[in-house]
């Protein structure tokens, strides 16, 4: 346990050193630095895990020092380890520890090359911060924290105006998602007077109770800034934006860090969440609609990049149904096993990205398995995993146990069955667009001339990943749910007639993804002229433009939210408040100019005036006279 704070400590080394000498550092120092600080940081949270499974897998808590004391308000910047942290904090530093690795063979030759590393190694750091934390104050540091670095490196190649808008896209949306958070947090110390987690676990069931309606507006203002971090409907449109940063950090974004911080959140205070069933329900319905949506814009996209993007907000979507369906586990094995295919797929993609000469349009590659095996088999692997092939990838052990949840919570809630018919259908999708990637990009017809790529460190982080993207994985699952039910986190537990029930809702949905794959290889590699031919016609244009602009929510919120505050701005940026202070001003000057223009030195028009000016005052007096009586 004394191991705890040093996996935080030397990311936030590395980035002070990567930070301090940016444009002095040689590229092979910046690299170790970079990538060595994220290995250590992996290698004390083994140690640190090692002691905790000793020490019989026991809660452990660090404090370091109190960060502040307001009026009793006291957060300690102090760290809890338990299997759920023990699980995020491995994921993160493990998976962290391979991006990084890979991304000092992708990054070579570009400029600020130790500032990237900088700003990777403080992504790192935040997200631990996160999900070690043993209170929110100390959580949303780090939730800011991931939130910052995502903005530096997404707009990373700054120098292109389009990377610095969704750089601020990112940062917006997901701070719209953070007010909510904020919103929650006040919430929560009203009703608990304190922000630990482990107190707010522990009492919700008896503090909640007491105000149903305060209850519901607590967990559903958590949940939206979950939604915004994991990139849920109505706040997922910075995900596919986001491919604008090097591929490395789309990696470690989609993978390791920033989407997985909203489901951590939600199975960390599910006790807030189960008091509030209409919210559970809405969880799920969100995560179905979302994962619906992203797997229609997956199908049409030509960015291998955008496909991904779309795909890691399909698969946050299995992983909110989950928990709505209270099977926490089964969504957080998910995230691991997402963790795992994800980063293969980005650091595959990257790698095609180089060997293609930095292109990303899919249509403008071709033919890749006659030139590299290595990168087909690891494509091969990961898809299969985000497809779900049956046995042979980790997918099939853990996205099919979230189906067979969400069908067995059907059986008392009629809202759940059909919820998981629309996760069926995602994974018909899935099949689908996965199968399209990877038979237009390995066995299409050549577009560009494809370049040689070698090196150690790029084949060996793929390697390591393909191999825990196979079934082989499935082994980590007991250790895996064991952390976890030593962490209190609720397992998902049915009457025996109703696991068998499950059990067959899992299959058909493995038959589902399997017929989808199946219709992948027809149309794409049997029919694709027919396709064309659809996609030419105005109806398969149409209805391929709405599934790219992934239904036209940037449209609608371009429209409702962006054009009314650039209004805005530009009729404040004319200052109305202080021009409403001239009008006095001008009244005087008017009064001044019409006056002048009156000295005439006539004494025929100062006659006409003053008599004039007689007959108004009689005027006045006589309608003051008769008003008085």
């Amino acid at each position: 346990m004394s191991y705890l704070y040093l996996t935080i400590l030397f990311p936030l080394i590395g980035f002070v050193l990567l930070a301090a000498g940016r444009n002095k550092l040689p590229e092979n120092v910046a690299a170790i630095i970079g990538a060595g600080s994220v290995g250590l940081s992996a290698l004390f949270a083994l140690l640190a895990g090692m002691d905790f499974v000793k020490q019989g897998s026991v809660a452990q808590a660090q404090h370091l020092w109190t960060w502040f004391n307001v009026g009793g308000f006291a957060p300690g910047v102090s760290l809890h380890l338990d299997g759920l942290s023990l699980l995020m904090m491995g994921m993160i530093t493990g998976v962290g520890f391979l991006i990084h690795i890979f991304a000092t063979w992708y990054m070579r030759g570009e400029e600020d090359f130790a500032r990237f590393f900088s700003y990777f190694n403080l992504f790192v750091a935040s997200m631990l911060v996160l999900v070690l934390g043993d209170n929110l104050a100390l959580l949303f540091l780090g939730w800011e924290g991931v939130g910052l670095c995502s903005y530096l490196l997404i707009g990373y190649y700054y120098q292109n105006p389009a990377n610095g808008f969704a750089a601020i896209k990112a940062f917006t949306v997901t701070r719209v998602g953070d007010v909510f958070l904020l919103i929650a947090l006040f919430l929560l110390y009203q009703q608990f007077g304190t922000l630990h987690i482990g107190t707010i676990v522990a009492n919700a069931s008896q503090v909640l109770a007491l105000d149903h309606n305060l209850a519901l507006w607590t967990s559903l203002m958590l949940f939206l800034g979950a939604a915004g971090k994991s990139a849920q409907i109505p706040l997922q449109t910075w995900l596919a934006d986001a491919m604008a940063g090097p591929t490395p950090v789309s990696a470690l974004i989609h993978a390791a860090t920033m989407v997985t911080a909203g489901v951590y959140l939600c199975c960390r205070m599910f006790s807030v969440f189960e008091m509030t069933p209409e919210v559970m329900q809405f969880i799920s319905i969100t995560g179905a609609v979302t994962l619906l949506v992203a797997g229609f814009a997956a199908l049409v996209q030509t960015d291998i990049k955008r496909i991904l993007a779309y795909s890691t907000m399909s698969q946050l979507g299995y992983m909110f149904m989950a928990v709505g369906a209270e099977a926490y586990q089964a969504g957080l094995f998910h995230m691991l096993s997402h963790a795992f295919f994800k980063a293969l797929l980005f650091l595959s993609s990257g790698a095609v990205i180089l060997a293609y000469h930095h292109e990303q349009n899919i249509f403008k590659m071709g033919g890749l398995f006659y030139k590299n095996k290595f990168l087909f088999a690891c494509f091969a692997i990961g898809g299969g995993a985000l497809a779900a092939i049956p046995f042979i990838t980790i997918g099939f052990f853990s996205k099919d146990a979230i189906l067979g949840a969400v069908w067995a919570q059907g059986q008392s809630v009629a809202l759940y069955g059909s919820l998981y018919w629309v996760g069926v259908a995602g994974a018909f999708l899935t099949s689908i667009y996965t199968f399209r990637l990877i038979w237009v990009v390995f066995f299409g017809e050549e577009k560009t001339h494809y370049h040689e790529i070698k090196g150690a460190t790029y084949w060996a982080p793929l390697g390591i990943l393909a191999v825990l993207s196979t079934g082989l994985a499935y082994f980590l699952k007991a250790p895996v749910m064991n952390v976890l039910n030593a962490a209190h986190i609720p397992a998902f537990e049915v009457s025996k007639a109703v696991e068998e029930g499950m059990h067959g809702a899992e299959h058909l949905a493995v038959g589902i993804a399997l017929a989808g794959l199946a219709v992948g290889v027809v149309l794409f590699a049997f029919a694709y002229k027919a396709v064309k031919g659809f996609a030419a016609t105005s109806f398969g244009a149409g209805l391929a433009n709405i599934c790219r602009n992934a239904f036209g929510f940037d449209s609608l919120y371009n429209l409702v939210f962006v054009q009314p505050y650039l209004l805005i701005a530009k009729i404040l940026g004319r200052d109305p408040i202080d021009g409403l202070w001239l009008v006095l001003p001008a009244i005087v000057k008017g009064g001044n100019k019409f006056t002048s223009t009156r000295q005439t030195g006539s004494l025929r028009e100062y006659a006409s005036s003053m008599s004039l000016g007689v007959v108004v005052l009689l005027m006045i007096l006589i309608v003051i006279q008769v008003v008085g009586k």
